[in-house]
């Protein structure tokens, strides 16, 4: 038999196929670490913390009756509200016919908690923003100084002061100022990034450890500023009314001027102490993930499930301090 040029390319691949799938990229989740969860709330669905204020002290006058006063007292609540699945399926005749089958099977219930966790992790840092920006241009101020405001660069960029101001807000609620924790958007890094003064590394050593305590997958923090260590977050909320700078600050920005945030959305980032016993969240699982699969006959498919409850709420907002950005910031 004659082989021509023409016949011969009968017996070229013109297209390879790669023997494993490209996956996406996944970011890190680190969110949970901060928070405290509850052991001891075994069923319902609402759990109460009473709380108990400070003693007063008055002047007393010899030989007159003393003064009694009854401690302030209230209660914080919350709720398992968050009720979540998951759940995908292959037919028996993709199990047949599909070459990556049992590539793309095994990966069905580590993306399924992947999902369900990436919705915890956002859950837990919108619900600062969710008390401290309730309502437009709100400080939310605790003991003087304001817990949220707008950064004092132009049009709300954060800066240094900002770090220094949410430390002095900490300090003036009474929060230690021991694991100080800052997570901010990957806008403020670019920022923090090109400031000359943090990048020369004679003025602020770089941390280059891993943390890994508690921490599913480990995560990297950049460099530790006027006592907090900075933290890059994917997940924080976006703002789109209006925020306030800081009077304390001054800067670019008059204190008595809005930021608008409603056409450039901003986005809220956050400083507290990660101390024990005063962590600013609350969570309780009802039920951490559960995977259930099962076959299903009349569609003739496997079928795969993830299903969760859970609860999270801000639980000290004194040891919480927003700093609104521009979504830009920079």
């Amino acid at each position: 038999m004659t082989t021509t040029t023409g016949s011969s390319e009968l017996l070229i691949r013109s297209e390879l196929w790669s023997t494993e799938l490209k996956e996406v990229l996944q970011d890190q989740l680190f969110g949970m670490q901060f928070v405290d969860t509850l052991v001891d709330f075994p069923d319902g669905n609402t759990f109460t913390v009473p709380s108990v204020g400070e003693a007063q002290v008055d002047d007393y006058v010899e030989d007159t009756d003393a003064t009694y006063r009854p401690l302030d007292t209230g209660e914080w609540q919350f709720s398992i509200d968050e009720y979540l699945q998951s759940g995908t399926y292959i037919t028996r005749k993709n199990e047949q016919d599909m070459y990556y089958m049992n590539q793309l099977v095994s990966g069905f219930v580590p993306k399924q908690e992947r999902a369900i966790m990436k919705h915890v992790e956002a859950t837990i840092f919108e619900k600062p923003e969710a008390i401290l920006g309730a309502s437009a241009n709100s400080n939310y101020v605790i003991n003087g100084a304001d817990h949220r405001f707008a950064g004092s660069g132009t049009g709300g960029v954060m800066g240094l002061s900002d770090f220094a101001y949410a430390k002095y807000a900490l300090k003036k609620a009474n929060v230690p100022d021991t694991n100080m924790v800052a997570v901010v958007s990957p806008e403020v890094e670019v920022t923090l990034n090109t400031l000359s003064n943090l990048t020369n590394v004679s003025n602020n050593p770089r941390w280059e450890g891993i943390v890994d305590s508690n921490i599913a997958t480990g995560m990297k923090f950049l460099y530790n500023i006027y006592g907090f260590d900075v933290y890059i977050s994917n997940y924080l909320p976006d703002v789109t009314d209006s925020a306030l700078p800081t009077s304390a600050l001054g800067g670019t920005v008059a204190a008595d001027t809005a930021v608008d945030f409603s056409s450039t959305a901003g986005k809220a980032n956050y400083f507290f102490s990660a101390a024990p016993d005063v962590s600013p969240w609350k969570m309780a699982w009802r039920q951490p993930p559960v995977v259930d699969s099962e076959w299903n006959k009349d569609k003739q498919r496997t079928e795969f499930l993830t299903t969760a409850r859970y609860g999270v709420k801000l639980y000290r907002p004194e040891n919480m301090v927003s700093c609104v950005v521009s979504g830009s910031n920079f």
